[in-house]
């Protein structure tokens, strides 16, 4: 009977031994592996929790925002009839931090230079717009056709944008065509009809490019009924669009005059531009407004909560029309 040779046994005691070893790393790996993986799915939920909780509290901040800027507005109303970049509501809000407000408001110490205190990372901004600082695309139809003296301003602004003549014929033929189906109740009829848009960018519907949209950002807007052109607010050229008698030139004379003084009625207009008739009408030109956006940006650090508020100003009411709520950097 013959013995196995001795190197034979440590060969395969060695060989154990490195299978063993082998069998724990891989343990220890996948131990590893899960751990990380659990540790990661933890943590992903704190941050969706974390993230879902500072968007729920700047949504309300922001509606705190919205409430105090309608209290501003109707303040204003008490003050007086006319409208202008030099009243209170017109001044932006620079971004500050929260802690600024709530201590002023309780009488608190303010805590913002305490880095462990989450109020004082929180940053609140806004501002309030003249919507009727700009051209609105509903005055372009009026009992089904189109308004003449509107369509002119509309064409002198595309004409001083660049912008082609087409487009706004096509935006004011399927304006019409959107306009009598929805008085009629029957747009849902006919699925060639364009619907009615609510804000700009919804005038893609109507044949109006992206591009047309981009440009015409500053100076025009959507509202839900006619509605005249503010010209204590309305940019140099807005004015240059809906005053057929004005130039770029003197738009921006006139913009000049408003800043010293403010237009009470239409014969302070009509004496800075100095002409004896400057062909205004009630229904296309007020020295007053009734349409407001509302602006708010919410930024607790890397986080930002925005959102914006149409409302209407009825007398000493103010009514929020829309609001519209997102994540991404800043105002239509």
């Amino acid at each position: 009977m013959t013995h196995p040779h001795p190197h034979h046994h440590m060969h395969q005691r060695l060989r154990q031994r490195g299978a063993a070893i082998l069998t724990a790393m891989l343990l220890v790996t996948l131990v590893a592996s899960l751990s990380a993986a659990a540790l990661w799915q933890q943590w992903r939920g704190i941050e969706v929790e974390a993230a879902e909780r500072s968007r729920l509290q700047a949504a309300w901040i922001l509606r705190g925002a919205l409430d105090w800027a309608r209290l501003i507005l109707r303040e204003d109303a008490r003050a007086g009839t006319t409208d202008h970049l030099a009243e209170p509501w017109a001044v932006p809000l620079q971004e500050a931090r929260l802690s600024t407000f709530l201590a002023s408001g309780k009488g608190l110490e303010d805590t913002s230079d305490d880095p462990s205190d989450p109020v004082s990372q929180a940053f609140l901004s806004g501002q309030i717009s003249d919507l009727q600082a700009r051209l609105n695309v509903t005055n372009l139809v009026q009992d089904g056709t189109p308004h003449a003296p509107t369509l002119r301003a509309w064409s002198r602004l595309f004409s001083a944008l660049r912008l082609p003549e087409y487009e706004l014929v096509a935006l004011v033929k399927n304006l019409s065509r959107a306009m009598q189906a929805n008085s009629a109740k029957e747009s849902n009829t006919d699925p060639n009809t364009p619907l009615l848009p609510q804000t700009l960018d919804q005038l893609t519907w109507l044949g109006v490019s992206t591009r047309t949209i981009a440009a015409l950002r500053p100076y025009a807007v959507v509202l839900p009924e006619r509605t005249p052109v503010n010209l204590n607010t309305a940019p140099a050229l807005v004015l240059h669009a809906c005053i057929s008698t004005l130039s770029m030139g003197a738009a921006h004379t006139l913009v000049a005059a408003r800043a010293r003084t403010h237009f009470r009625i239409f014969d302070d207009v009509t004496q800075a531009m100095g002409v004896p008739d400057a062909g205004l009408l009630d229904g296309q030109h007020s020295v007053n407004t009734r349409f407001f956006e509302v602006a708010g940006q919410m930024r607790v650090g890397d986080r930002v909560v925005q959102e914006r508020s149409v409302v209407r100003r009825d007398g000493l009411e103010v009514h929020v029309l829309r609001r519209e709520r997102g994540a991404a950097p800043y105002l239509q």
